[in-house]
């Protein structure tokens, strides 16, 4: 692999990562999985024009193709559906390049993602506790929240506050700022909330890559702010069905 490529291969990786955690719905699946997609790309499965990033996620859609059947149905939307809702919401891939990661034509690929964003119009609706020390950016989540159709049980602005709200409240998922200033860290309020409460937990950031190095246990569910309230209804659906799954 020439040099440059392994470069940007190695700057791509954080991106890979959250793709393959979110198919995967775990940590350690999904670093397999690029692991595997690496070594693919390394001996030269790379067959066309694609930038280093695209081919990745091609390799990291191609591995998991090969371990679960793509028609599959998983709480209402196949795998391929899936797929294309995460490149185009949580990785921002443009419809055409994700059709391409796919190896779906474009028409093929605008009909799956239509079909699916009009099953999530109707989506999973839950109770959400939002963890953010900053209160414009709060308020502006809490409204992206309330356009996806659910419930906010709280808004808490430190790891205090964060604890005591979902103590109270149960919230049926947590969105969780990962930095809260002088206010704390919201990665340790989520992991003493859970100590007695059970739930879903999306982590929100404006530096994705600086949390996905790989090097220690990191969340499954992360987005990038700013964010789109479709990007929110996406990863809310999948942290929500993958835990509803992993229950039953």
């Amino acid at each position: 692999m020439p040099e440059s490529q392994r470069s940007a291969l190695i700057q791509a990786l954080p991106y890979g990562r959250r793709f393959a955690r979110a198919l995967t719905r775990s940590q350690p699946r999904g670093d397999l999985l690029v692991a595997q997609s690496l070594r693919s790309l390394a001996t030269g499965h790379q067959t066309d024009d694609l930038p280093p990033l695209c081919c990745l996620y091609r390799e990291i859609a191609r591995h998991f193709g090969n371990q679960i059947e793509a028609a599959l149905t998983e709480n209402g939307l196949t795998v391929t559906q899936r797929q294309l809702l995460l490149l185009l919401t949580l990785e921002e891939v443009a419809p055409d390049m994700a059709a391409k990661i796919l190896d779906l034509t474009p028409e093929k690929a605008h009909a799956e993602a239509e079909r699916a964003y009009t099953f999530l119009k109707t989506g999973i609706q839950t109770s959400v506790l939002i963890i953010e020390d900053e209160p414009i950016i709060a308020m502006d989540i809490e409204e992206l929240v309330l356009q996806c159709g659910h419930k906010v049980v709280g808004v808490a602005h430190t790891q205090d506050d964060a604890v005591r709200i979902a103590k109270a409240t149960k919230p049926g998922l947590i969105l969780a700022d990962i930095n809260l200033g002088t206010g704390g860290d919201g990665m340790r309020a989520v992991a003493e909330i859970v100590k007695t409460h059970n739930t879903p937990i999306i982590y929100v950031t404006a530096y994705p890559e600086r949390l996905l190095t790989g090097e220690t246990s990191e969340p499954s569910f992360v987005i990038t702010k700013p964010f789109e309230p479709l990007t929110l209804a996406v990863a809310t659906y999948q942290a929500v069905s993958d835990f509803d799954l992993a229950r039953s």
